[in-house]
């Protein structure tokens, strides 16, 4: 790092700056959250940031999405999420790129904005990830329910959850390779699954005839439900596209993370936006929106098993339900992972009990990935009133909270970016982010004002109680827990030239310039592909 004898956090000429005669020099780091091993190799993590998004979802959440708003509903509400998604990994992989620590985000609200909005982000976003890996679990059933509906509701879930606690607690290595495998399968699978549709729509089907745009004419189509119907996708989309910003939480156990982690955000929206937005126009294509058992109380077959029997084979159908339970199972261990992560991080930064920092000899938060665990499996006994509603619930709570992570990322940006400019210090950074200003800003505006108006349907035709607290109750919660813990601890906004912008820092001098020759390139092409 360089011209660091001014101070640790401000290089302009503010009078109360701090000086500092001992401070580093050069190459070293100031480290204050860099306990955690750094195991994680990069084909690991381009699949871990795969698995992150693409899972119950996209396989079961697009079934619902069309069911309720109709496909065109489906696909506008998809592609707008991926668009406010993909501003929101720039300005984050720029923040991530310079302090990848485990906290990521949830870190950089407390830095660069106010502490107290620190803690009320991350454990709203440790609660996220706790519903989601819940949510996992009660999405085993759905899907079982393909097969039987004799299968005791709890016994697959109990058996993937002792799995995936069991793949958090050994090592980072364990976790990362399974993660590795399952994402691969079902990166193939939707790949082959795009090929089918095509196939599928232009007459290879069982009726033998051409589908075109037929199921965009009948009934209600394209717009089922009207402005209600049309504005509940947005909280399935939200809910399908989370995770897609907790790469950045495995920035704290990636092996060169200043190089990896831009390479990371850069490809992975291409990813998505190919997986997502294809695969819905695909499903609005060919899987009509009244179709049998796209969405009940207590089942939800997936519009992909609903394609694959239109190919003409049960079987299948069957084994593509099998590799959708497979991809439940990822995105569930990879929700615990990050959700495990984020409450090691509360415990360093004195959010939480100081026990959750417990590491074991593999340096992994066992404490916190149990408690997650805990958290998790409880909810998941809450399925004994439905599968298919409880399901619903817990997808309209994830998908806020996704949301409010969202307009805290573009937050922080707006503010990281400040105190950057302030300190003279924009020069350093590994990876810029190349909407700033108007991507954090359309990040935070458009996510505001979609946490407000998705919940239309819980209002008309009548008002729904419950449904009305699983889309709002996130937002009272934050705001309770933002203002009591700057009430209690007397917190201050951040001021640009105080801000920490030493800690943890790595810079675009500590990067190593690659070689390019035909190896590199090689490297590079497979590292698109995650091999």
């Amino acid at each position: 790092m360089a011209d660091t004898e001014k101070g640790p956090y401000y290089e302009g000429t503010h009078p109360a700056a701090p000086e500092y005669d001992n401070y580093p020099r050069d190459h070293e780091h100031i480290v204050a959250a860099d306990k955690l091993r750094r195991a994680l190799s990069p084909r690991q993590v381009q699949m871990i940031a795969i698995g992150g998004t693409i899972g119950t979802g996209l396989f079961l959440g697009t079934g619902k999405a069309l069911a309720t708003g109709g496909p065109a509903s489906l696909v506008l509400c998809y592609s707008i999420v991926g668009g406010i998604v993909f501003v929101t990994m720039m300005c984050l992989g720029e923040m991530a790129a310079f302090v990848p620590v485990a906290g990521s985000f949830c870190t950089f609200a407390g830095r660069y904005v106010d502490d107290a909005f620190g803690f009320a982000l991350t454990w709203n976003y440790w609660f996220n990830d706790a519903v989601a890996t819940a949510a996992d679990l009660v999405a085993l059933q759905l899907l079982m329910d393909y097969w039987t509906d004799t299968f005791p509701w709890y016994a697959l879930g109990l058996i993937v959850w002792v799995l995936i606690v069991a793949a958090n607690i050994i090592n980072v290595r364990a976790y990362g390779e399974l993660e590795y495998w399952l994402c691969l399968l079902k990166v193939v699978t939707i790949i082959i699954f795009i090929i089918l549709s095509i196939a599928v729509n232009a007459g290879g089907n069982t009726a033998h005839e051409y589908i075109g745009a037929k199921n965009w004419r009948i009934g209600d189509a394209p717009f089922v439900g009207g402005i209600g119907g049309f504005a509940s996708v947005f909280v399935t989309a939200s809910f399908a596209y989370g995770g897609t910003e907790s790469i950045a939480i495995t920035a704290g156990e990636t092996r060169d993370p200043a190089r990896q982690l831009p390479r990371v955000v850069k490809n992975v929206f291409w990813r998505i936006l190919l997986f997502y937005i294809l695969s819905a126009i695909m499903i609005g294509f060919n899987v009509a929106y009244n179709t049998p058992g796209l969405k009940t109380k207590s089942t939800a077959t997936s519009p992909f098993t609903i394609a694959f029997q239109m190919a003409g084979s049960n079987v299948a159908g069957s084994f593509v339900n099998a590799v959708i339970l497979t991809s439940v199972v990822s995105a569930g261990n990879h929700a615990l992972f990050a959700g495990s992560r984020l409450l090691y991080t509360l415990g360093v930064n004195g959010h939480a009990p100081h026990v959750f920092t417990k590491l074991t000899r593999f340096q992994v938060p066992w404490v916190a990935v149990l408690f997650t665990s805990v958290i998790s499996g409880l909810l998941f006994g809450a399925s004994f009133i439905g599968a298919g509603q409880l399901w619903t619930w817990l997808q309209n709570i994830v998908g806020v909270s996704n949301q409010l992570s969202w307009i805290s990322i573009g937050i922080a940006s707006l503010r990281f970016r400040a105190g950057l400019k302030a300190q003279n210090k924009e020069h350093l950074l590994p990876f810029k982010n190349w909407t700033y200003p108007w991507g954090p800003i359309i990040a935070v505006g458009l996510n505001s004002f979609l946490v407000l108006v998705q919940g239309w349907s819980c209002f008309s035709p009548t008002f729904v109680p419950v449904d009305f607290v699983s889309y709002y109750i996130q937002l009272p919660v934050f705001a309770l827990m933002f203002v009591c813990w700057k009430l209690i601890k007397k917190t201050k906004f951040v001021r640009t030239y105080d801000m920490d912008l030493v800690t943890d820092v790595y810079t675009k001098d500590d990067i190593e310039p690659e070689k390019k020759d035909l190896k590199s390139w090689g490297k590079r092409i497979g590292g698109w592909f995650c091999f």
